[in-house]
């Protein structure tokens, strides 16, 4: 069963259980209104009648007699009266001789009870309602008076009522029963526009479809809102997932295409070490042999280098895949002029063609950064190595500055530098500025992982190049607090200095 359907059911359900209790009240209502004033009124003419009962002086005797009824009677109204002593009946003309039914029983309950009572009779097709008042004088039962109305109109207006309910309650509900459907229609008609709308989704590729909503900001407009915003994070994450699986597929054919060559160039030496080793068996030269060494020691040392290479390949992309999980690093407070001393030190013993400058490093004094040692060192000889690697002539250069509670360290080169299309694509792995991949050695993962490590720390990197004319990076740490021990000894060292001055 449709929700649609259901309200319908509910609504009218509801309304002819409400329309039901309202009929039953009003008719009731109206029948002990209508009912109660007759039975008012009829209980009047008895206590009228009651008090005109007399003692009469008959030929000496004394007698209780009866009033003349026709002295109280009114059009509609009916009076009859039965004398205790004698059952003599007296009615009002208006009986025209005829004579009401009277139960035997009366006269006896009458005697035990003493007090008035109503029923219903039918007589010659009429419906009347009879008022029994007992009467009496000074406390002794001399009679009984029917007081008795024609209440045929009053029910016929009753029945009336009773058919005007039913019919009206028949139509409001088969009209309410129309109106809640149209209602319901109308009110739920927003959210077969959302069932259409996922069902597009469902069946094409385009998550981009959006639901229109131009109501008011109801129910089914929070419902509205809520569903697009859904959509739009679905959206969002589906795309974050296409990329991501294309950076993945990407970083398997980048990572199959470095680990082939250095395998290539393993196996082809292997070979050819087969073959010495086969040659050297079977031929005795002094020459030959000597030739055959050569060879030997220059397949070795290839095969020595690839290894290498496969090596330092591997650790980068284990790094790479550490960083991936969500490993990690531990971080302490650094002293950064000693760290970037390290750096400098051993920075100083890379292979190069080229000058290495170290520019002003006072900036560093007395300044901390929380961080890993080990993985800041890594950072900061990733963009030297890169540094002295394309750059051919000139000088790569090395300074610090601070700003905003931040150290940035300045490593600039005057390299072959990079096309402002590339600089947003040197951070991606794999991605490599020279399209042959074999005029500078590499794997092409290196500033992915100081992006990581840089990400790791807090910080930031800005890049400055030019095609032809070199490539400044510049490094940006938040500084923080000196650990306690060494707040403590440079207070103490203040302190000798001033003693001392």
């Amino acid at each position: 069963m449709s929700i649609r359907l259901k309200l319908t059911f509910w609504y009218t359900g509801i309304l002819a259980l409400v329309f039901l209790l309202f009929g039953i009240t009003l008719y009731f209502f109206l029948s002990y209104s209508l009912f109660n004033e007759q039975r008012g009124e009829l209980k009047a003419y008895g206590e009228q009648v009651n008090d005109a009962v007399r003692l009469v002086n008959f030929f000496g005797f004394m007698r209780i007699e009866l009033p003349d009824l026709d002295a109280f009677q009114s059009s509609g109204t009916f009076l009859q009266a039965i004398n205790v002593e004698n059952r003599e009946v007296t009615t009002s003309s208006n009986l025209m001789g005829r004579e009401m039914p009277f139960a035997p029983d009366v006269l006896d309950k009458m005697r035990n009870e003493a007090k008035g009572f109503y029923e219903t009779m039918e007589l010659n097709d009429y419906s009347f309602l009879v008022y029994y008042q007992p009467l009496s004088f000074d406390g002794t039962l001399v009679g009984v008076l029917q007081v008795s109305r024609i209440v045929d109109d009053t029910e016929q207006f009753l029945q009336n009522i009773r058919i005007i309910l039913v019919f009206a309650g028949l139509f409001t509900i088969g009209l309410a029963a129309s109106v809640g459907w149209f209602l319901a229609r109308k009110t739920l008609q927003p959210i077969e526009h959302v069932i259409e709308a996922t069902r597009r989704i469902q069946n094409s590729d385009d998550l981009s479809t959006k639901i229109s909503y131009a109501g008011p900001a109801d129910e089914i407009g929070r419902l509205t809102d809520t569903i697009n915003g859904m959509l739009t994070r679905i959206r969002q994450s589906y795309y974050e997932l296409a990329e991501s699986i294309h950076a993945q597929r990407r970083f398997v054919a980048d990572a199959s295409h470095e680990l082939r060559t250095p395998l290539t160039t393993i196996r082809g030496n292997v070979d050819l070490l087969r073959k010495i080793w086969s040659q050297s068996t079977t031929e005795d030269d002094h020459d030959s042999k000597q030739s055959q060494i050569e060879l030997t020691n220059e397949a070795l040392s290839d095969i020595a280098a690839e290894a290498e290479r496969m090596t330092r390949l591997v650790n980068d992309m284990l790094i790479l895949a550490r960083a991936d999980a969500g490993a990690e690093m531990k971080r302490e407070p650094l002293p950064m002029a000693s760290l970037m001393d390290d750096v400098v030190r051993k920075a100083s013993y890379f292979p190069r063609q080229v000058n290495w400058q170290i520019g002003d490093l006072t900036a560093l004094l007395d300044v901390y950064v929380s961080g890993n040692r080990d993985y800041l060192q890594q950072l900061f000889f990733i963009f030297i190595e890169n540094a002295f690697k394309y750059t051919q002539e000139g000088s790569v250069s090395l300074d610090a500055q601070r700003s905003d509670g931040q150290i940035g360290i300045r490593i600039s080169d005057s390299g072959i530098g990079l096309d402002k299309e590339e600089i947003p694509l040197i951070f991606e792995r794999f991605y490599r500025a020279d399209p042959s991949r074999g005029r500078f050695a590499g794997t092409g993962l290196g500033l992915s992982i100081a992006r990581r490590i840089i990400d790791e720390h807090d910080g930031s990197v800005e890049v400055m190049s030019s095609k032809g004319e070199g490539t400044t990076f510049i490094i940006w740490l938040p500084l923080c607090e000196a650990p306690l021990a060494v707040e403590s000894e440079m207070r103490y060292n203040e302190v000798d200095e001033q003693d001392k001055t």
